[in-house]
C-alpha cells in the first residue's frame, strides 16, 4: 500500500446531559443504565461496523471510534438512529491526524467547543474538526494479547486477581503506547486493540519487552494495515494467529491489506 500523507480518522461518541438524565426525575436503577450502555454501544458498533468502523467503549457514556471512510452524512444518520431508538441523544466530535491520540483530540477539542457534556442546551452536535480522504485515510491496528492467559493465570488465580493482572498489562501498554501517540482499548478476555498508525513493529515489539521485564507478563501483537479500521483489525487478527500457528517465541506479526 503507497502511503503519502496517511491519516487516521476518530469520533467522540458522547451521551448528552448523561449525568443529570441519570437522576431525573429520580435516580434510575443501576441495571437499568448498564443494560442502556450496553445496548448503545452495541448499536453504536453495528452502525459504524457498516461502514467498516470500529467503537470502544472507554467509558460507555463517552465513547471513541476509528471512523475512516465515514462522511459527515454517514455520521448524521447515526445520530437519527440513536434518537429514535433511545431515551437519550448523543453529539459527535470528528478529528482526522497522523497519529490516533492527536486525531482524538481533535475530535475532543471540537466537541467541547459545541458545549459542555452536561449542558442542557447542547444536543445531537455533530462538529467536525477534519475527515480523511479516501486516498489519505491508513489505519494501523495492533491485537495485543497475553501469552498463555489460561495456564498463568486463569486455571490457577481467582477471577479477580486475573482481572486484576489484565488490568495491569493494560494500565502499563497504555501508558507508554499514549507516549507514542498511539491508543490502546480493552475488548475482552486478555485482548488489547491499539491503534498505532506511526509506530514501527520494532517499537511495539520493544515496550511488550519492556513490560515482560516490568511486570512478567508476556505479550505478543497481531499488526494490521488498511485503509479502514475494520480490515485493520482482521489483518491484526490473521497476524496473531500467525504467531500462534509457528509458535516459535516471535512478539510481532505484521499482515498488511492490498488496496
Amino acid at each position: 500500500m503507497e502511503r503519502g500523507y496517511s491519516m487516521i480518522q476518530m469520533t467522540l461518541i458522547q451521551i448528552d446531559n448523561y449525568g443529570p438524565w441519570t437522576v431525573t426525575p429520580r435516580p434510575r436503577t443501576e441495571s437499568d443504565l448498564q443494560i442502556l450502555q450496553a445496548r448503545l454501544f452495541a448499536d453504536l458498533n453495528s452502525y459504524f461496523g457498516s461502514k467498516k468502523g470500529l467503537v470502544f467503549f472507554t467509558r460507555f457514556d463517552n465513547l471513541l471510534a476509528i471512523s475512516n471512510g465515514i462522511d459527515e452524512e454517514d455520521h448524521l444518520r447515526i445520530q437519527r438512529s440513536i434518537r429514535n431508538k433511545y431515551p437519550i441523544t448523543v453529539s459527535m466530535g470528528v478529528g482526522a491526524a497522523e497519529t490516533p491520540h492527536e486525531a482524538q483530540k481533535l475530535a475532543t477539542i471540537a466537541l467541547q467547543k459545541a458545549g459542555s457534556a452536561q449542558s442542557g442546551e447542547r444536543k445531537e452536535i455533530l462538529a467536525i474538526d477534519s475527515l480523511v480522504d479516501e486516498e489519505n485515510s491508513f489505519v494501523q491496528a495492533a491485537h495485543i494479547d497475553i501469552n498463555s492467559v489460561t495456564e498463568t493465570f486463569t486455571d490457577i488465580e481467582s477471577a479477580f486477581d486475573t482481572s486484576f493482572s489484565v488490568n495491569k498489562a493494560q494500565h502499563y501498554l497504555m501508558t507508554k503506547l499514549i507516549k507514542k501517540g498511539s491508543l490502546l482499548f480493552f475488548i475482552g478476555g486478555d485482548n488489547f486493540m491499539a491503534p498505532c498508525n506511526g509506530l514501527s513493529e520494532k517499537e511495539i515489539e520493544n515496550l511488550m519487552i519492556e513490560i515482560d521485564e516490568e511486570i512478567g507478563i508476556k505479550l505478543k501483537a497481531g499488526i494490521g494495515r488498511a485503509k479502514n479500521a475494520e480490515d485493520a483489525a482482521y489483518m491484526a487478527d490473521i497476524g496473531l494467529e500467525e504467531i500462534r500457528a509457528h509458535n516459535n517465541g516471535m512478539w510481532t506479526w505484521v499482515v498488511e491489506k492490498e488496496d
